[in-house]
């Protein structure tokens, strides 16, 4: 896929969370317009766009009206179960970063936007002052995996500042709308750098590291 991809109405799933390239996303769907939307793209074997939301709720509400941010994530479905009928549970992967423009809902009630791909993060070697953010992850990853749980997919790319960043943004409590606001930066060095600024007030990585 390249910068060049574009949709004409790309399907969305509004969301109070950010998904990141690379990152696993894990949904419970229930309404009639999002069971269409992902039977629609296991089908087709086609993607769907994540993107936050501005104001409104993620269920439909007449009283909540919808604002979207206009940078989200392409994410294909990975793994569907049904664990009942009427509700599905889906594994999404994140791929690439999208523009969104002219959303808006179709009879069925499901939003679609014009969007284009965003260029792929350059893979950028950390330097030496953004290491400790790297080491710290690998730990945290061996930390979970020790408790049987793997939130990130492989293969694991611990020399890589854009991919470190991201995993840290999924698992440190920040706001969603810090989050997005990293989600939209292009620089994945400035992205780290500032991952890294926040462990360190945080204390989870020292001057010493």
């Amino acid at each position: 896929m390249t910068a060049a991809t574009a949709w004409d109405a790309l399907p969305l799933f509004p969301l109070q969370a950010v998904l990141y390239p690379g990152g696993l996303l894990n949904l419970k769907v229930f309404e009639a317009r999002y069971l269409d939307l992902m039977s629609a793209c296991l089908r087709n074997r086609t993607p769907f766009g994540v993107v936050a939301l501005r104001s409104g709720s993620e269920v439909r509400r007449a009283d909540a009206p919808v604002a979207l941010h206009p940078v989200g994530t392409l994410a294909t479905i990975q793994a569907l179960d049904a664990p009942q009928p009427g509700i599905l549970t889906v594994r999404c992967l994140g791929g690439a970063r999208i523009r969104v423009a002219e959303a808006r809902e179709d009879a069925a009630g499901l939003w679609r936007a014009a969007a284009q791909a965003l260029p792929e993060d350059t893979s950028a070697t950390p330097p030496p002052n953004l290491q400790a953010a790297c080491t710290a992850l690998g730990h945290a990853i061996e930390a979970l995996a020790g408790q049987g749980r793997r939130p990130f997919a492989e293969p694991y790319r611990l020399d890589d500042a854009g991919w470190v960043a991201h995993r840290w943004c999924e698992l440190l409590p920040i706001p969603l709308l810090a989050r997005q606001r990293l989600l939209e930066l292009d620089d994945p060095l400035q992205r780290l750098t500032l991952v890294e600024q926040f462990l360190r007030g945080q204390g989870v990585i020292g001057d010493a590291d």
